[in-house]
């Protein structure tokens, strides 16, 4: 399969990108439900999968564990998340080495949350205090890895404006990122404004749009608030219409993610990562309903 960056520049014309994310679980329920997702997924043959990284490296075992897991019962391309939280330089570099030495192609490379029960990010005495030196990091140790860096179309929670977020973003670019992949946002106008941004201050490496599976209403209006997002009043709108029914819920989040997808893809968007939270309907319904629509190719 070919690095993915150049799946993502080659664009429509040969077929965009779909991709998912997973979480690292806690539990043997929730292994057994991811590896239950993951099996029911894989016939969608989605170009690569992202796992999670927990704040403070807290899953940073768990996250090898099940991104080989993927990759080799499953078949999976795999793309861990790493972030600079709670390690110095050479427990991060140890860590890409152990990635490379797995096999995974690609890497997102974030600066990461605080842990919890903290609110301000504190680098390590002798680690890393932004992304952009995490993706010079990755360079250096797996030069010919992908590296993705992760965009805020409505502003990262901690940046002072948008322009000062650009100006972040373009640090991690310029630091030898392959591609950019979205926070999660419910209004396309969002991305197409945020894609324009990014090009007039010189970010020209492909954009993936990211979109959350939506299962209830206050779930939705949750991820929005941490992650500073428009929650558009049709979308609550349908979702109050849809009431305490589990079966109507997915079904007026279905359609709006089918409708979010559809236009982003006709419109030239690269592809789509869809955050799943480890359930596999949502990812299943888009991807076929995508496939039958053309709007997505069959392989």
């Amino acid at each position: 399969m070919a690095l993915i960056t150049e799946q993502l520049t080659r664009g429509i014309a040969q077929g965009p990108i779909f991709s998912f994310e997973f979480f690292p679980p806690k539990t043997e329920s929730a292994a057994a439900q991811l590896l239950h997702t993951a099996e029911k997924l894989r016939h969608s043959q989605p170009d690569f999968v992202s796992i999670t990284y927990g704040a403070g490296g807290s899953t940073r075992e768990r996250t090898l564990h099940y991104a080989s897991t993927l990759q080799d019962k499953f078949g999976y391309e795999i793309m861990p998340h790493l972030t600079c939280v709670g390690h110095s330089k050479e427990e991060l570099r140890s860590t890409i080495q152990e990635f490379k030495d797995a096999g995974f192609k690609r890497i997102m490379a974030l600066r990461g949350d605080p842990p919890k029960g903290e609110h301000n990010f504190t680098p390590h005495p002798k680690g890393l205090r932004h992304a952009n030196e995490l993706v010079e990091l990755i360079r250096q140790v797996h030069p010919e890895c992908a590296v993705a860096v992760a965009g805020y179309p409505e502003k990262h929670p901690e940046a002072d404006s948008p322009e000062a977020d650009l100006i972040h973003l373009k640090r991690k670019v310029d630091a030898g990122a392959s591609f950019i992949t979205t926070q999660l946002f419910f209004d396309n106008s969002v991305y197409y404004r945020f894609v324009e941004n990014c090009r007039d201050v010189g970010i020209h490496v492909p954009i993936l749009p990211g979109l959350l599976s939506i299962a209830s209403r206050e779930q939705a209006m949750r991820f929005c608030r941490m992650c500073e997002a428009t929650f558009p009043e049709a979308l609550d709108k349908n979702l109050l219409a849809a009431g305490e029914d589990p079966h109507l819920l997915r079904l007026a989040g279905d359609q709006w993610i089918l409708e979010q997808a559809s236009d982003l893809l006709q419109n030239g968007a690269p592809g789509i990562h869809l955050y799943i939270l480890n359930q596999a309907d949502a990812a299943l319904t888009l991807h076929q309903k995508l496939q039958s629509s053309g709007i997505l190719p069959k392989k």
